[in-house]
C-alpha cells in the first residue's frame, strides 16, 4: 500500500497509537504539534530535511503560533517522553534509550525516524 493512499484520520490514528506507546503526554501543545509533523514528514521526506525553513513555519501556520513556539514544545514533547517513557519502545525505534545512557534524539531525528517506521509500516500492509 502507498502512502498516498491512506488518509490523513487513518494516519493521524496510526501516528497517535505510536506517540502514546513512546510516552508523548496528549495533554503537551508539543504532542499535536508533533503528530502534525510527523504526518507531513510521512507524506514528504524532505521536510525533515529543512525543519526551520519548511516543517516549523508549516505546522504554526497550520496552529496559528509561531515556529519558535512550536520547535520548543516539540522539544519538551520529546524530552518528557524521553525521561517518562517507553525504554523498550525507544530502544527498537532509535536503538538506544534513556536507560543506555544517551542523550535523547533531536527534533529532526525523533520526527525522521518515527515518519520513515510509518512509511515502512504503510508499506507492508
Amino acid at each position: 500500500m502507498d502512502i498516498a493512499t491512506v488518509t490523513d484520520f487513518e494516519l493521524e490514528r496510526y501516528i497517535t497509537t505510536i506517540m502514546l506507546d513512546i510516552g508523548v503526554p496528549a495533554h503537551l501543545k508539543g504532542y499535536h504539534y508533533l503528530r502534525d509533523a510527523i504526518l507531513l514528514s510521512g507524506r514528504d521526506m524532505e521536510v525533515v530535511s529543512s525543519v526551520t525553513k519548511l516543517l516549523y513555519p508549516t505546522v504554526a501556520r497550520h496552529f496559528k503560533t509561531t515556529d519558535q513556539k512550536v520547535e520548543r514544545a516539540i522539544r519538551n514533547a520529546i524530552e518528557v517522553s524521553w525521561i517518562r517513557g517507553n525504554d523498550e519502545t525507544f530502544e527498537e525505534l532509535f536503538g538506544y534509550s534513556a536507560a543506555s545512557g544517551k542523550t535523547r534524539p533531536t527534533n529532526s531525528e525523533y520526527i525522521a525516524r518515527i515518519a520513515d517506521k510509518v512509511r515502512l509500516d504503510i508499506k507492508s500492509m
